[in-house]
């Protein structure tokens, strides 16, 4: 379903994720953009998110740091970038626009994970109500994204958030327990969540949430 019938602005966007559809293009140089509502939707069930016991020693380690809401231009710019599993992005020049006009107004946020002060990962997505729209992701170093992920399951859960959205599945979301529900079941969650607030910054502005803190906020997860 084509997106240019009319002009899209970052309050359409929320408007258009709050009815259960996002847009995408087909790729960094097309300039139209296309709304997308798949028949079955991918979701991370908070309640039963899955770290393994390699991962966990590692984000247990701290051998990243982890911020929020630092750089979404860096961010952005890395998911956009041709990755290990990737050749080409649906991220165009309209798109990075329209999410940094949102991060601009608090609704888009980033988290991102540095080694040495160097950003070596991290993922972005669209906060609303007590929903996360997750978008996309990326790591130049191992594990570092999956580090975000899970810094990021932690806020969610720690903040009341109930919906965890990642539009589809992948080998890699499948892994942490991404699973497909029935479109109109998603519309059911996504009305739940919509009834409901959540606080992003359950942690305080500018705190480093440690991997033991984020962890704890996971409740049990395996031992080193």
């Amino acid at each position: 379903m084509r997106a240019d019938q009319f002009e899209i602005t970052p309050e359409i966007l929320l408007k258009a994720y709050a009815a259960g559809i996002f847009p995408m293009a087909e790729d960094a140089d097309d300039p139209s953009l296309f709304w997308v509502e798949p028949r079955e939707r991918g979701i991370i069930p908070l309640d039963r998110f899955h770290v393994g016991k390699r991962l966990a020693r590692t984000v247990r380690s701290d051998q990243f740091e982890v911020r929020v809401d630092q750089d979404f231009d860096a961010v952005i710019a890395g998911c956009a970038a041709p990755g290990f599993d990737r050749e080409k992005t649906w991220i165009s020049g309209r798109i990075r626009r329209l999410y940094g006009e949102l991060f601009d107004s608090g609704y888009c946020h980033t988290v991102e994970v540095y080694q040495d002060n160097r950003l070596v990962g991290g993922l972005y997505g669209v906060r609303l109500r007590s929903a996360f729209f997750g978008e996309s992701m990326f790591h130049t170093e191992r594990d570092a994204s999956k580090v975000a992920l899970v810094h990021l399951v932690a806020r969610l859960r720690r903040g009341g958030f109930t919906l965890l959205d990642t539009q589809f599945v992948t080998a890699h979301l499948a892994q942490f327990g991404a699973i497909e529900v029935p479109r109109r079941s998603y519309k059911q969650m996504l009305r739940t969540a919509m009834d409901q607030e959540a606080d992003w910054h359950v942690w305080p502005r500018g705190h480093i949430v440690t991997g033991e803190e984020a962890l704890a906020a996971l409740g049990s997860q395996p031992a080193v």
